[in-house]
């Protein structure tokens, strides 16, 4: 009697948990109906709230700084640099800015810029003020409207020069827009310019910041020597004394 009444209150317990089950999956699929397919199951929620307990978020990581600020490609101001390579060849760079190019168009037509060809003009100025229209002689090189910087084998050595970026028009018209520095390019040959005073005031200046009271009798009188074939008058006349005993007063 005892396990039939068990039997029967288990039997009513499944029955009624059907009836839940059954209950919240017609409830479920109604609000899905109604609100689309973004209502979660139970199931669902359930596989949620154990997978949130297993995640970890990873840990973010600080973005890394560079260690030096980029350099960069332009800096909004009109300017030509021209530096010496060798005696042959030169480097120059340059920036034009937007600013300056609408002057240009304004000054000589809104078609100029793109119907002329950008050059670079170099210059051979030496002995001369130049005043842009002085030169010795000059020479062309043409360049693209998309490079800032530029090698030029001008083979001028010991000479003066300087460089314009401009635009020639069709009619062989060339017109300034940026004007570089001077530069002086050296001499192929060795310098003929050599100093040997210099050289002799060196060494005895080195010998006499060695001597000391009681130094050689011998070294004192090399340096005697030495000290009066240099021009100007410039030795110590104690030193140049016959018989000095080297104290140093």
């Amino acid at each position: 009697m005892n396990i039939m009444a068990w039997v029967l209150g288990l039997a009513a317990f499944l029955l009624l948990l059907a009836v839940i089950v059954w209950r919240a999956g017609i409830n479920q699929r109604a609000l899905r109906k109604k609100f689309g397919s973004s209502i979660a199951s139970p199931m669902e929620e359930f596989a949620d709230e154990i997978a949130g307990d297993f995640l970890v978020a990873p840990t973010p990581y600080p973005k890394t700084k560079p260690q030096h600020p980029e350099i960069p490609w332009h800096y909004g101001a009109d300017r030509m640099v021209l530096m010496v390579r060798d005696p042959n060849w030169l480097f120059a760079y340059w920036e034009i800015t937007a600013a300056k190019q609408d002057e240009f168009s304004q000054q000589y037509g809104e078609s100029a810029w793109s119907s002329s060809r950008p050059v670079l003009r170099v210059y051979d100025v030496t002995g001369v003020e130049f005043n842009g229209n002085n030169a010795n002689n000059y020479i062309d090189f043409a360049i693209s409207d998309y490079v800032d910087n530029w090698h030029l084998d001008v083979s001028r050595p010991n000479s003066t020069l300087c460089v314009d970026v401009g635009r020639v028009f069709p009619d062989g018209r060339f017109v300034t827009i940026l004007r570089s520095n001077l530069v002086h390019t050296p001499s192929m040959e060795v310098s003929n310019l050599v100093d040997e005073e210099w050289m002799w005031i060196e060494g005895i200046y080195r010998t006499i910041t060695r001597l000391h009271p009681g130094s050689s009798p011998m070294m004192l009188e090399d340096v005697s020597q030495r000290m009066g074939l240099v021009p100007l008058g410039i030795s110590s006349p104690e030193f140049a004394k016959p018989g000095h005993n080297g104290n140093v007063s």
